[in-house]
């Protein structure tokens, strides 16, 4: 019988499963876009739309089974502030896979997976922002020398 085979092992222990799609989680959250395996894809998918659906709801509990799970309190923020006023009005599908070819070194399946009606300046901005910081910091430290 197939009881308790819900979701797929990726030939891991259940807590680095655990810590793998809770990473992968708050990334898809936070760039609003990522390029992952297929299969894998396949599987953030559930969770990415259950942390969704939390925000949704928005009462404390719900934000604290969510920060339970992504660990991570700027995400918890961005997903009840931002993502949750977003979909308020949407009932499930907030993810979208999209194959993406090959791997180079492996051959293995790719996707893209992103959010439907995401925001395109997210993918990045905290790079770009700390870049731009460093820029600047470079330019005052010239500028004393």
């Amino acid at each position: 019988m197939r009881h308790g085979m819900k979701h797929r092992k990726f030939s891991m222990t259940t807590s680095q499963r655990r810590a793998l799609f809770s990473n992968l989680t708050a990334a898809l959250l936070n760039h609003e876009q990522i390029k992952i395996t297929l299969q894998r894809a396949k599987e953030l998918r559930t969770f990415a739309d259950n942390m969704i659906t939390l925000a949704k709801k928005g009462d404390l509990a719900s934000r604290r089974r969510a920060n339970s799970f992504l660990r991570n309190k700027e995400v918890v923020s961005k997903l009840f502030s931002t993502l949750g006023e977003r979909y308020k009005d949407r009932n499930g599908g907030y993810t979208r896979v999209l194959k993406a070819g090959f791997r180079y070194g492996d051959a293995a399946d790719m996707a893209i997976i992103e959010l439907v009606d995401r925001d395109v300046a997210a993918k990045g901005a905290e790079d770009l922002a700390r870049v731009a910081a460093e820029k600047v910091a470079a330019a005052e430290a010239a500028k004393a020398e």
